[in-house]
């Protein structure tokens, strides 16, 4: 029997209306293939275990959903991987705005199959090796656009190296003087908030 969480329930209720269908499916479709899995809220999104270990999750977005795989890296289908690296999907099945993204059942079910297998066999994913940090090169520019507004300013100086290093590429890598300008007003907006550069995909 689905081991059911009232928290995914209240999950999906709080979903936009058009990712509500895809999450209710994915849920049913994870329940069918895998009748042990168990429903669990981690970092804001719903999460299906498998024998102790994570298997999959879903998440929606304002404008999109997304399913993905715990051990993906580990998978046989290349497509997995491919559509988690894309800026614009951040999900193993690609970008969801309806049911007809959704891949088929049985491919679903397949994958579903194969991340169980894995848990099955005990096999984990290889924690990747600590990067060491470099020293973040904030340029001029920046420091003293954002040094006119004492809240962003504050939040900057606040955040930690992840999220600096978001804002200070997005705005180095600006091809026109006048991109990297709007850049610039749009980052000290967003910061004078509180807001990380990646904010709106935080579920």
């Amino acid at each position: 029997m689905a081991k059911k969480e009232k928290s995914v329930d209240v999950y999906i209720a709080k979903s936009a209306d058009f990712a509500k269908p895809i999450l209710n499916h994915i849920r049913e479709l994870v329940h069918k293939t895998c009748p042990d899995a168990e429903e669990k809220m981690k970092w804001s999104m719903p999460f299906f275990d498998y024998k102790g270990e994570m298997l999959c999750h879903m998440a929606a977005f304002k404008q999109h959903a997304v399913m993905s795989f715990w051990k993906a890296s580990l998978m046989k289908d290349p497509i997995l991987m491919a559509n988690a690296q894309s800026e614009i999907s951040m999900g193993h099945l690609g970008r969801l705005t309806s049911m007809k993204d959704l891949p088929s059942d049985k491919k679903i079910a397949a994958w579903i199959k194969e991340a169980m297998a894995l848990n099955d066999k005990g096999i984990k994913v290889a924690k990747p090796k600590p990067a060491e940090k470099k020293e973040l090169v904030v340029p001029d520019y920046f420091t003293k656009a954002i040094s006119k507004n004492k809240k962003a300013k504050q939040v900057f100086d606040a955040f930690a190296y992840s999220h600096k290093k978001e804002y200070v590429q997005w705005i180095t890598e600006a091809k026109t003087e006048e991109t990297r300008n709007k850049r610039i007003a749009s980052a000290i907006e967003m910061m004078a908030e509180g807001k990380s550069r990646n904010w709106k995909y935080k579920a």
